[in-house]
């Protein structure tokens, strides 16, 4: 009998999650926590309950007579969500509190590294502003600066002078600009090379690669403007071969989950490694605890298997089938919200792109109702994804159907994978 599955989130991330499991037999009905308005003409159910009170979630799961929990977003898996939902006999697939720390507490990810050998760049911790300073006056720039804990893929500064850096420190120790995620901050050297993204389904010591993803951090064209949470993602990568993957998988991934599974903390779910990939090899550059976003928007499509069967087998013990269409590339925009990622406007119309047969988009901060209109109601409202031959055919569908949109109020950058086309 096919499964009934909850997925925690609200984003694109979610959306697409939800769209996957659907679409194969091991699932017949997937409702999302708290999800969001554009998901519901993809038969998704929407539950208004929230992931920080665990007791009537799992009273809600029981009602409902949910088989099993997808967590996406990383708050509620460092705030120990799979271990209340496992306390509670609700199977959930994602990573406990302890393992999340991966993710929830660079410093954790760093001395875990270093402890195990694992490449990546030097670094120092620090809790306090005058300490740090001293560091980085002997130092020098360029540094990375870093707020430890969850910072929705903002809480990093490159910072190329010394004034950049005293600004970035400023921000997290005076202005309090992260909260408690910058009562400590990692400053590392900067890597130099072209960063990509490697996420693994994780049980264990054992993991199932997907194929490589890269997303675009800055919000305008030409990697420029302030850091998001990524503006748009594309996958496979024409420029890295398979050998890429497999020094990643020898030097990263296998050493990393061995080393939680060591230390008391196995790992179960999706582990994120952010690389960048230099002239000595791949380096990590950050570990996330569960599915990029936005790259799991053009990995996840790419999956030929069934998701919720192989997730199922995965939590039972047995062995995933996890199979991959390696013969398509796909691209995927955001549309952004103006005065995103700063101060994005709300009550913006988003407007809702029916599926086509090599497009689609997936919804994230909208509000609304399909039937009487979308609007924006946090900065990225949705990402369009196209399907290709190559990455140039993907490019163009995407763009094509994109710029002949009249979206007063939205932005997107028109330069998402330029570097796997110029590879």
């Amino acid at each position: 009998m096919a499964d009934k599955v909850l997925v925690i989130g609200s984003g694109a991330r979610e959306h697409v999650i939800a769209t996957t499991l659907l679409a194969g037999p091991g699932v017949d009905r997937v409702w999302c926590a708290p999800g969001n308005p554009g998901m519901e003409p993809d038969g998704i159910s929407l539950l208004q309950e929230d992931s920080s009170q665990p007791e009537k979630l799992i009273a809600a799961i029981r009602e409902l007579g949910i088989d099993w929990v997808f967590v996406g977003p990383e708050a509620p898996l460092t705030a120990g969500l799979v271990d209340e939902l496992q306390a509670a006999g609700i199977p959930a697939f994602g990573p406990t509190k302890a393992a999340a720390r991966i993710e929830g507490s660079k410093g954790f990810a760093k001395d875990l590294m270093r402890r195990h050998g694992i490449p990546t760049a030097d670094y120092a911790v620090f809790h306090d502003l005058e300490t740090a300073k001293a560091y980085v006056r002997s130092h020098g720039a360029p540094v990375v600066i870093k707020a430890d804990g969850l910072a929705a893929g903002k809480g990093v500064t490159v910072a190329a002078d010394l004034d950049q850096a005293m600004k970035a420190l400023d921000a997290i120790f005076i202005d309090h600009k992260f909260g408690q995620a910058g009562a400590q901050v990692v400053i590392e050297d900067q890597l130099v090379g072209q960063e990509c993204s490697l996420m693994c389904f994780v049980r264990g010591e054992q993991f199932w690669p997907m194929p490589l993803s890269q997303d675009h951090k800055p919000a305008y064209d030409g990697d420029r403007g302030p850091n998001t949470g990524g503006m748009g993602a594309y996958s496979p990568l024409p420029q890295f071969g398979p050998e890429l993957t497999q020094k990643a998988l020898d030097a990263i991934v296998a050493p990393t989950v061995r080393a939680l599974a060591q230390e008391g903390s196995p790992f179960t779910g999706v582990l994120y490694t952010g690389l960048m990939v230099t002239d000595q090899g791949p380096q990590v550059i950050e570990f996330n605890a569960r599915l990029g976003d936005p790259e799991t928007e053009v990995v996840l499509p790419a999956l030929t298997s069934d998701l919720g069967t192989a997730i199922r087998t995965l939590m039972e013990g047995g062995e995933p089938q996890f199979t991959w269409d390696s013969s398509h590339s796909r691209l995927g925009v955001v549309l952004a919200a103006q005065g995103y990622p700063s101060n994005p406007k709300t009550g913006v119309p988003v407007p809702l792109i029916a599926p086509e047969p090599d497009l689609r988009a997936y919804y994230a901060g909208v509000s609304g109702s399909a039937s009487t209109g979308l609007t924006s109601s946090s900065g990225r409202t949705a990402l369009v994804v196209a399907q290709g031959d190559d990455l140039a055919q993907a490019a163009r569908r995407v763009y094509d159907r994109l710029d002949g949109l009249s979206m007063p109020g939205l932005f997107y950058r028109h330069d998402i994978g330029h570097r796997g086309l110029e590879a």
